[in-house]
């Protein structure tokens, strides 16, 4: 095949009938948000592991800052507002999301135009996590800051080896800590009922986007990392809400369809990757479409995982809460890191392991301390690091990780 009908073939990938839904969902949600203020809607701020089935259940509308950042990346806007932060004192060492989210805010840029939104909903409550990092709590307090409003978070411990009861404990008080102000903020009483209604449809939420991901574990992968980012936005903004799991419920039909009939998200399918770190977002398309004419399916991934959370429970919604998210990748140790990956490699079937070493999220970031020689001593997968960001694309050589993926392919090749 020419290389002109490899990128043709490549750049045909991912077309999904479910993909008009998606859209219709994420647009009602943004439309919802943007309702708030007219509607007398108190809206929650919230990291994205963070306590969102609790804000729903006092009727907060929930928009998630973080999913902001991923579509200033995506729109290669970052780049740009990035600077204005540095300026306000935020070192260009910090976490991109944050930066590029408070460079929109200062410049008044964004992308959320798109989805009839003038800017973020002005929060009356910032509600944090720190199971990711902390620069999610200096994040939220700069707008708590900026805008008088309170600031709440709950505060988990990092390096997590076994996940034992006193940290399940200590996660779960802190989070029923924040039922009163909650409360005092919503203007309405907590309900024990309402929110195992919420955790009900998240946990339904999180196993059916569970499921669709491991439909990629079929020969040949009916779906791709790639395709996952797009495709996770009900499980990062709408978890607790019925429309994420009448999505979800379309989407898992339409993967299972593919796999049956054999259909690949990435024709003449050679080699399966697995991806570990956080995407480059202003730069999936030339990476999907690279892969793809190196007969290279990227079929899983430890950021797309990250939105399950089996642990919720209705029966124990405090408790299960904290399990749930303080279970994620992102705050356990190496060994549990090491050991999961290792799970993901023989049940997606993976012939190598990339990692992206992103600049500005050293948390996220799992190249730096010899997991890779590790891993690759233990599994006999080569790997490949890729150097870059997130979101800061002055951090990122196209050329480079061009090179280094073709050698990494024909190493696999060999």
């Amino acid at each position: 095949m020419s290389s002109d009908a490899q990128r043709k073939d490549a750049s045909q990938r991912g077309e999904f009938s479910s993909t008009g839904t998606l859209r219709q969902v994420m647009g009602d949600y943004f439309a919802a948000l943007g309702r708030a203020a007219g509607e007398g809607a108190k809206v929650a701020w919230c990291t994205s592991v963070g306590p969102a089935e609790l804000l729903r259940a006092l009727g907060f509308r929930v928009y998630f800052p973080e999913n902001h950042g991923a579509m200033l990346g995506a729109a290669r806007l970052a780049t740009d507002l990035i600077p204005l932060a540095n300026a306000r004192g935020f070192s260009p060492d910090v976490c991109s999301y944050l930066t590029s989210d408070i460079g929109s805010y200062l410049k008044g840029e964004t992308p959320l135009r798109k989805m009839g939104l003038a800017g973020p909903p002005k929060p009356d409550v910032l509600v944090f996590n720190t199971n990711q990092c902390r620069d999610v709590k200096d994040w939220f307090q700069f707008y708590g800051r900026e805008w008088n409003v309170p600031c709440l978070g709950i505060h988990t411990p990092r390096s997590i080896g076994a996940l034992d009861e006193p940290i399940v404990d200590d996660v779960a008080r802190q989070t029923e800590a924040l039922i009163e102000p909650l409360e005092e903020i919503a203007g309405t009483d907590f309900d024990i009922d309402r929110l195992r209604e919420v955790i009900d449809l998240s946990r339904q939420c999180t196993v059916l986007w569970k499921a669709c991901l491991e439909t990629a574990a079929a020969v040949p992968a009916p779906w791709t990392f790639f395709d996952g980012t797009i495709h996770m936005g009900p499980a990062v903004v709408l978890r607790g809400e019925a429309p994420a799991v009448e999505y979800y419920q379309t989407l898992l039909e339409e993967l299972r369809r593919r796999a049956e009939c054999g259909e690949a998200a990435v024709p003449g399918e050679r080699f399966r990757v697995y991806w570990e770190g956080m995407p480059i977002w202003g730069k999936l398309r030339p990476l999907s479409t690279q892969l793809a004419e190196l007969k290279t399916a990227v079929v899983a991934s430890t950021y797309c995982n990250s939105w399950v959370f089996e642990a919720l429970d209705p029966a124990d919604p405090f408790r299960g809460m904290a399990r749930a998210y303080s279970s994620i990748f992102i705050c356990r140790s190496e060994d549990q890191k090491e050991e999961y990956i290792e799970r993901m490699v023989e049940k997606y079937r993976v012939d190598g392991i990339l990692y992206h070493d992103a600049k500005t999220c050293p948390n996220n970031s799992n190249s730096r301390y010899q997991m890779p020689q590790r891993l690759q001593a233990r599994l006999g997968k080569p790997y490949v690091v890729i150097n870059g960001d997130l979101n800061d694309l002055r951090l990122y050589s196209e050329e480079q990780s061009r090179t280094n993926l073709e050698a990494f392919i024909e190493q696999l090749a060999e």
